[in-house]
């Protein structure tokens, strides 16, 4: 009687945290970087500045990082004090980030942490800075403490009561457009692992608990990367972290920073945007003369000729790929795209309403076979010596400085449902499937506000920010 009961207890122990794990979105993306939701609970497909927005909240700052949501809180970061607008920047001495932890059933502020930005920051100017200001990160927490890279000034944690833990430095440096950083933090067991791009040209492991590093390992080239790595589970045995870089995917280990497996993909200079992982295979689109790739995870050493699945011609800028059901889908200038996750061969391509005047998305299906090594410092389990890359473009202006026509944020997934945020505030609900279907167009405010973050859903809600506000959009 003793067992059944204490494995009745455990079972609902067990569920009740599976529960509770799936309801959170812990990182850009949510639970594995995926941008789909595993909860069950419908999210609304259509609403406006009077429908279905269950609370505002106004920011200090603005920011182009993504909301995450831990249990019943939700933390976001932001900037103040320097970068406003091109026309008046203000004092760089004056530039602060900010941690905020609010409640999420009715938005009020629990807590926020304030930090000093690390002088000398990397001015307002041009066109790097400018285009995604000062607050580029989006925090990750495993559930019990919630962890904030601030670029220059370093990297923070702390409880979800905002008592700080610890904090430590992973650069103070520039890559030489003096453009920031954008890259997210992941988390991968004891394990914080860090792009430090401009800041020291490193990839980072950090032990949780003390901040203390673990492993670094240094590229030439990192400064130029800016998306967040992914970690996928090869075998029972064995997670990689992957990412990609200009010309190529790598998979490294989680536990050294150390090359794993490397294979020609693209041939772009740069990587802006994050790799997704499906069924055992990676995908990635790139903009600026990139184009897409699908690889599979694993193997060792040059995985080219064994793992390369296939090589296309499709582009996008900022915004990361999502996978869903067999097909890979993706936004760039005013066009929803889909294609075929098998061969890369096009599903559908569907103009948005509203959407850009500019160039549309640069071919579908698949292109030829091609791709380029960039053989320079490869070092197997060493580690890699230039991953190169870049990032341009940019919103323009800032908070109060009118935000430009770039798209930055990734779409996300709720059941059959995919939602997709313009720079705007526009967002597209697009029904998945084989056929380009629009559900719904959709603001949650008339007001001159900018979107670079990905949205977060947890639980039936949807949370959004911009530079000025967090929403809440929810059907209760």
């Amino acid at each position: 009687m003793f067992r059944i009961c204490s494995f009745c207890v455990f079972t609902v122990v067990t569920l009740s945290m599976t529960a509770a794990c799936h309801a959170d979105w812990l990182r850009f993306r949510g639970p594995d970087g995926s941008g789909i939701s595993p909860d069950s609970d419908p999210t609304p497909v259509a609403w406006s500045p009077k429908e279905n927005i269950q609370w505002k909240v106004e920011l200090p700052g603005a920011g182009v990082s993504s909301p995450i949501i831990v249990g019943d809180r939700v933390f976001v970061t932001c900037y103040s004090g320097y970068g406003l607008s091109r026309e008046n920047p203000g004092d760089i001495d004056q530039l602060k980030r900010h941690l905020l932890c609010i409640n999420r059933k009715d938005g009020e502020l629990l807590w926020e942490k304030t930090v000093d930005a690390a002088q000398p920051e990397d001015p307002y100017t041009g066109i790097g800075v400018t285009a995604h200001g000062y607050a580029s990160h989006t925090p990750v927490s495993d559930g019990e403490n919630v962890y904030v890279f601030f670029g220059k000034s370093g990297v923070f944690a702390y409880d979800l009561s905002g008592n700080e833990l610890w904090q430590q430095s992973v650069g103070t440096g520039s890559d030489e457009r003096r453009w920031g950083s954008s890259s997210s933090p992941v988390l991968h067991d004891d394990l914080l692992i860090v792009t430090a791009s401009a800041e020291s040209r490193s990839l980072v492991g950090l032990n949780k608990k003390s901040g203390e590093e673990v492993w670094r390992q240094e590229t030439d080239g990192l400064s130029n990367v800016w998306g967040t790595p992914l970690l996928v589970k090869v075998d029972q045995d064995r997670t990689d972290l992957v990412l990609g870089v200009p010309y190529e995917f790598w998979g490294l280990n989680p536990e050294t920073g150390k090359l794993r497996w490397y294979s020609e993909v693209m041939d772009t200079d740069q990587y802006s945007s994050s790799v997704v992982e499906s069924d055992g295979v990676l995908y990635g689109i790139e903009g600026r003369g990139g184009g897409s790739a699908a690889v599979k995870i694993g193997g060792k050493g040059d995985v080219t000729d064994t793992h390369k699945v296939w090589i296309g011609n499709d582009s996008a800028r900022f915004g990361s790929p999502l996978v869903l059901d067999g097909r890979v889908y993706y936004f760039s200038s005013g066009v929803a795209s889909c294609i075929r996750a098998e061969d890369g061969s096009s599903v559908f391509k569907g103009r948005l309403p509203g959407g850009s005047s500019g160039r549309s998305a640069e071919g579908s299906g698949r292109g030829g076979e091609g791709g380029r090594g960039g053989e320079g410092g490869r070092g197997g389990e060493g580690g890699r010596g230039g991953f190169g890359g870049g990032f341009g473009g940019g919103f323009g202006g800032g908070r109060g400085g009118g935000m430009g026509s770039q798209d930055y944020a990734s779409p996300v997934a709720s059941g059959n449902t995919i939602y997709y945020v313009k720079s705007d505030g526009t967002t597209y609900a697009i029904k998945a499937g084989d056929e380009f279907e629009l559900l719904a167009t959709n603001k949650v405010t008339e007001e001159n506000e900018s979107f670079g973050g990905t949205p977060a859903i947890s639980d039936g809600q949807i949370i959004m920010r911009s530079d000025r506000y967090l929403y809440c959009i929810s059907e209760d």
